[in-house]
C-alpha cells in the first residue's frame, strides 16, 4: 500500500519515497483509453486537497451535503493516526484532533483544518478514513476561499482520464482508469472492486489517500491506496488481483485505488454517518 511516511508506520516506507521533485509538479500524460481522449479534460489542480503529516487527502462534499454541514476530510484507512485497522475492524465516532494543511490551486497552504472526530475508518473491503471537521463548508469557503471537492455518486468507467492529486508531495499524476479488480489482496487485507490505473500513475509513498479525480467532470471517483512494488504475490506492498474464479494475477509496477461512490449512501442529513441506511454497503463494526 502507498504507506504513510512518518510516525507509527515508518517501517512500511516505500523504497525511494524520498524521491526528488517534491515541489509542485505534474506527472506523465495519460496513456491508452481511446474513449477518454475524446472528452475535453477539465482543469484539475490542488484546491481542496490536504496534506497530512504522513499522507495525502482531500476536503470532500457528498451529493447531499449542505453549506452549513461540518466538512469531511477523506484519506486512507491505513493513514489513521492510531494505526492501521486490522482485517474486519471498523472504527466509528472516535474522537480526534488531527490537523490537515488545506491547499489552494497552486498547492500553497492556506489554512490548518482540525478534526473533531473520525467518523469512519476501515481497511476491510475498502481503505478509507473519513474525518469530521470542527468547521463547516461555508466557514472554510468564507475564510479561505476554498471549496470542497465533490464526491461522484456514480461507479467509475474504464478508460476515463483521471488525475491522482497528492497534497503531501504537491504532485499530480495523470493516466486512465484501466479497469476494475474483483478482489485486491495485500497481506491480511482484501479490497473489493478496486480501480486499476494505467502505468503512467506511478504513485509513491506519501500519495496514500490522494483523491482520484475524473478529469472530465472534476469529481472524486476513488482514493489512491496501493501498488505492486516488486512483483511478489499478495504480500505487503505487493497486492495481487483475484478474479471471481480465484485466479491470481500479479502486475508489478501497477497501482490501484478504492472506489468512493458508495460512501454517500452511508451518510444522512448533516453529514452524519448512518450505516443502517438503505443501499449502504460499507462494512459495519
Amino acid at each position: 500500500m502507498r504507506r504513510p511516511l512518518v510516525g507509527a508506520l515508518a517501517t512500511l516506507l516505500l523504497t525511494g519515497a524520498t524521491v526528488a521533485g517534491a515541489g509542485t509538479a505534474t506527472a506523465a500524460s495519460p496513456d491508452g483509453a481511446a474513449g477518454a481522449a475524446k472528452a475535453r479534460p477539465k482543469a484539475v489542480d490542488f484546491a481542496g486537497t490536504v496534506a497530512l503529516s504522513n499522507c495525502s487527502g482531500s476536503l470532500i462534499r457528498l451529493p447531499g451535503s449542505s453549506d452549513n454541514d461540518p466538512g469531511l476530510v477523506m484519506t486512507n484507512g491505513h493513514c489513521l493516526e492510531t494505526g492501521m485497522p486490522g482485517p474486519g475492524e471498523v472504527i466509528t465516532d472516535q474522537p480526534s484532533t488531527r490537523t490537515f494543511s488545506l491547499l489552494n490551486s497552486s498547492a500553497g497552504k492556506v489554512a490548518t483544518l482540525r478534526a473533531a472526530k473520525v467518523s469512519y475508518a476501515t481497511m476491510t473491503d475498502t481503505d478509507v478514513t473519513l474525518y469530521e471537521l470542527n468547521t463547516t463548508y461555508a466557514q472554510i469557503k468564507q475564510r479561505y476561499g476554498i471549496s470542497a471537492l465533490s464526491l461522484s455518486p456514480d461507479h467509475p468507467v474504464a478508460g476515463t482520464a483521471i488525475k491522482v492529486v497528492s497534497g503531501f508531495w504537491k504532485r499530480i499524476y495523470s493516466c486512465n482508469a484501466d479497469g476494475f479488480v474483483h478482489s485486491l489482496r495485500e497481506a491480511d487485507w482484501t479490497w473489493k472492486d478496486s480501480l486499476r490505473y494505467t502505468s503512467s500513475c506511478n504513485t509513491i509513498g506519501g500519495t496514500s489517500g490522494s483523491p482520484v479525480v475524473d478529469a472530465n467532470t472534476g469529481k472524486v471517483i476513488a482514493i489512491n491506496n496501493t501498488g505492486n512494488e516488486n512483483g511478489e504475490r499478495c504480500t505487503m506492498n505487493n497486492p495481487c488481483e483475484v478474479d471471481e474464479n480465484g485466479q491470481v494475477t500479479v502486475r508489478q509496477g501497477i497501482n490501484y485505488a478504492q472506489e468512493t461512490y458508495g460512501i454517500a449512501k452511508c451518510f444522512a442529513t448533516g453529514n452524519k454517518l448512518d450505516l443502517s441506511l438503505p443501499g449502504c454497503e460499507l462494512p459495519k463494526p
